[in-house]
């Protein structure tokens, strides 16, 4: 059976390593190939919210509309970046905006 894989910081990281998740903190340059291959392998993919921020808007709408692995943004540790405004996110992806 495949573990759940978090992406993200350092310090996030070595909590979900606790947790017996697999764990990845990549460089700036090489997140989407490291989540690309995460989503490969993971039955979910948990993502820190401080990289999901600098992920290209309709690269992370993608990625979180995925049905097979499940992504999910989850918060810093830290607590220095919100996550996503998923009710926004759901209201564009319906195209029901006001």
């Amino acid at each position: 059976m495949e573990l759940p894989v978090y992406i993200g910081d350092t310090v996030s990281a070595t909590g979900y390593r606790l947790a017996g998740l697999r764990v990845h903190v990549p460089p700036e340059d090489e997140v989407l190939d490291v989540l690309e291959a995460a989503c490969s392998e993971a039955p979910l993919v948990l993502l820190g919210s401080d990289l999901a921020s600098r992920i290209p808007s309709q690269q992370l709408d993608e990625l979180l509309s995925r049905v097979a692995p499940a992504v999910v943004v989850v918060p810093d540790i830290r607590g220095q970046v919100p996550l996503p405004d998923m009710a926004h996110r759901l209201r564009k992806l319906l195209g029901v905006l006001e």
